[in-house]
C-alpha cells in the first residue's frame, strides 16, 4: 500500500517532519510518500492563505504522476479536502477530522491545541461542518506561528504543553495537536499531562490504511461526484508558471528529491 501525505504549505522542512511521523506509524508494507505544492504560501494562517493552498494542492494532485492508494491531507482546518475527494478515486483523509474522530474513541471530550488564536474559529468551523464539534471541550491557540514551531523545539514543546494543560482544565480528556507542524510531539505532551494525545498525521495514516485495506473509497454518487468536464482557463496553473523563481531561504531545499517524489 502506498499513502501520499500532502503538506499544504511549501515549506519542505515541514514536509520532512510530517513524513517522519507518518513513516513511524505506518504498518510494514505501507510506503509513505510526502510532498508539498509547487507554489503557494510557506505557511497557512488564515482563510486567504488557506484558499490559495487549496488551489495549489489541487494543482499538485492534478499534475502528480505517481500512483497511490490513499491521500492524507496534512493541514489542520484548511479547505480543499472536498475538492480532492471529487478529483481522486482513492480514500482522502484530513488530519482535522481524523484526529477528532480518534480522540472521541478515547474519551468523552477532546481539546485542540493549535497555533495562532486566529486559527481557532477556522478550526471550530471545520469541526462543526464535520459534525464533530459537540464533544470538543475547546480549541486553544498557543500564540505560535506555524513557522515558529521549528525555530526552537524546546520552547515550542513547553508552550504546547502549557496550552494543552489549559485545555484539560477546560474539560478535555484527550488532546489533539492542531497543526501538521506539531507532528511528533504527542509523547512529550502526553507524558507531562497524563492524558492521551492524538497527532493528526499519525491518526490519518492509520485510518487511511484501514479504509484502503478494506477496499473502500469516497462515495461518488452525489456530494463528491467527479468534476463535470468543462474548460478551466490556465488550469493546471503550475504548467503555466515559471517555477525557476529564486525561493526563500526557508524553502531553498525544495526539490522533487526532498519531497520524496
Amino acid at each position: 500500500m502506498r499513502i501520499l501525505v500532502m503538506n499544504p504549505n511549501t515549506t519542505a522542512s515541514m514536509t520532512a517532519s510530517i513524513r517522519t511521523t507518518a513513516t513511524a506509524v505506518a504498518s510494514p508494507g505501507t510506503e509513505i510518500i510526502a510532498t508539498e505544492p509547487l507554489w503557494g504560501p510557506e505557511s497557512i494562517e488564515g482563510h486567504f492563505e488557506g484558499y490559495l493552498s487549496a488551489a495549489a494542492v489541487l494543482d499538485r494532485l492534478t499534475t502528480l504522476d505517481t500512483p497511490f492508494d490513499a491521500l492524507v491531507m496534512a493541514g489542520f482546518g484548511e479547505p480543499g479536502r472536498e475538492g480532492a475527494q471529487e478529483l481522486l478515486d482513492v480514500p482522502v483523509l484530513d488530519i482535522t477530522e481524523s484526529a477528532a474522530q480518534m480522540a472521541m474513541m478515547l474519551g468523552h471530550s477532546y481539546g485542540v491545541v493549535t497555533t495562532l488564536d486566529r486559527a481557532v474559529p477556522q478550526i471550530r468551523d471545520r469541526l462543526l461542518t464535520a459534525g464533530l464539534l459537540q464533544r470538543c471541550a475547546g480549541v486553544r491557540g498557543t500564540g505560535l506561528g506555524v513557522l515558529e514551531l521549528e525555530e526552537d523545539p524546546e520552547r515550542t514543546a513547553r508552550i504546547i504543553v502549557e496550552t494543552a494543560r489549559e485545555a484539560v482544565r477546560d474539560g478535555a480528556e484527550v488532546i489533539c495537536l492542531g497543526c501538521g507542524g506539531m507532528a511528533g510531539l504527542q509523547e512529550r505532551v502526553s507524558g507531562e499531562l497524563g492524558v492521551p494525545v492524538v497527532d493528526g498525521v499519525a491518526a490519518a495514516v492509520k485510518f487511511a490504511e484501514a479504509v484502503a485495506g478494506l477496499g473502500l473509497a469516497t462515495s461518488a454518487v452525489r456530494s463528491f461526484a467527479a468534476p463535470r468536464p468543462k474548460r478551466i482557463g490556465s488550469w493546471p496553473l503550475s504548467t503555466h508558471l515559471s517555477l525557476s523563481v529564486v525561493p526563500s531561504a526557508r524553502n531553498a531545499d525544495f526539490s522533487a528529491e526532498t519531497s520524496g517524489i
